[in-house]
């Protein structure tokens, strides 16, 4: 039996280069946000910061106007990242 490889390439439109742009840079910040996070607090009480805390303390985020822009790309790759 031969193995097969298929090589695909995409062309996003351009509204889709913006949704995949905010995305990433979503997921960017989400990811250093947390990971500060968890540095600082195992810097100052030798604990760790557990997935669940992430994920509630992030919904809560999402529903300030600070961090509102966090509600405009995928609530998935947001919570893969923590």
């Amino acid at each position: 039996m031969a193995n097969r490889a298929y090589k695909f390439r995409m062309y996003p439109y351009d509204e889709q280069k913006i949704l995949f742009a905010k995305t990433f840079g979503c997921v960017r910040m989400v990811y250093n946000h947390w990971l500060d996070r968890k540095i600082r607090q195992y810097e100052e009480n030798k604990t760790n910061v557990i997935y669940t805390i992430c994920a509630k303390e992030m919904a809560a985020m999402k529903k300030t106007e600070e961090y509102g822009f966090l509600k405009e790309v995928d609530s998935i790759a947001l919570q893969q990242s923590l």
